[in-house]
């Protein structure tokens, strides 16, 4: 409860922390930037560029568009953060499943670890923005029974692609933490694998995962926002901050309303984890 506690504070404070430092930079540096040589080594600062704090948040209460009945920003914002953080859960899950999968494939048989996992890792160098047309594109040829695939269904493959990496290398690093002694002990005891695996090895996996898994929720919500961008999928966070950032020279304080929303959906995905780490506390340090 008190490590808990402390988390929050932490999070609070670093958010403080930045409030702070935006305000600073507005207060001290010029409004029209720092350049050098013609280049720019410092940002604008004006409020065109960096609009107040305050500014910032009293624009989620104000109606979106100008007109009565007009939905407010902030619950444009509230919206498409919801369907963007569905679409990230679920990659996560896809992700999450299948980097568990092959983390206990690549346990199982070294040859598999030894030809895999150089893959693996090469696969996080490829930049999202050229996988996601590509998903598009090829998810778009399919027709199951009669259904046909959707632009919501790419944003979830893609968020599943970069969540899929830190659960494959912390699960392969958490079954493989055991100490030698300790693996010889089971099998001295005419253990099996399985029986290794379920008694043993995935015990000791659990203070591995649990932070990857965090790692991956909060990847998951950058490829579903990066995605819905790129594919031009409706409904989410992502594309409301295009669509604001189409006015962000009249109103820059819109736009970093829905950025604004896009942080703190990231740190919800985060904090849900914390569920899965309240499930699986017993087992931290249950195995040396």
């Amino acid at each position: 409860m008190v490590s808990r506690s402390r988390s929050l504070l932490t999070a609070v404070a670093a958010f403080l922390l930045l409030v702070v430092l935006w305000e600073l930079a507005k207060l001290v540096l010029p409004a029209d930037g720092v350049t050098v040589g013609g280049t720019r080594l410092l940002p604008r600062t004006g409020d065109a560029a960096m609009p107040h704090v305050w500014t910032v948040l009293e624009r989620l209460g104000t109606p979106e568009v100008a007109g009565a009945g007009s939905r407010t920003v902030g619950a444009a914002v509230a919206s498409g953060a919801l369907f963007t953080l569905g679409l990230a859960l679920g990659g996560l899950v896809i992700g999450g499943v299948s980097g568990v999968l092959l983390a206990l494939i690549m346990a199982r048989f070294g040859l598999v670890q030894r030809a895999a996992l150089p893959y693996v890792v090469a696969s996080q160098t490829v930049p999202l923005i050229a996988v996601a047309p590509l998903v598009a594109g090829w998810g778009g040829k399919i027709h199951i029974l009669g259904w046909a695939w959707q632009s919501w269904a790419s944003v979830m493959v893609i968020a599943a692609y970069l969540a899929f990496f830190p659960v494959a290398v912390g699960m392969l690093r958490g079954l493989t933490s055991p100490a030698k002694a300790d693996v010889e002990l089971f099998r001295a005891l005419a253990a099996g694998w399985w029986t290794t695996l379920l008694r043993l090895r995935l015990p000791a996996s659990v203070p591995h995962v649990v932070p990857a898994v965090r790692l991956a929720a909060a990847a998951a919500v950058v490829g579903a926002i990066v995605a819905e961008i790129s594919t031009g999928t409706r409904g989410g966070i992502g594309r409301l901050i295009i669509s604001y950032a189409q006015a962000a020279t009249g109103d820059p304080s819109q736009m970093y309303a829905a950025i604004l929303g896009a942080a703190v959906l990231g740190l919800v995905a985060a904090a849900a984890v914390g569920l899965l780490d309240v499930g699986l506390k017993r087992y931290r340090g249950s195995v040396s």
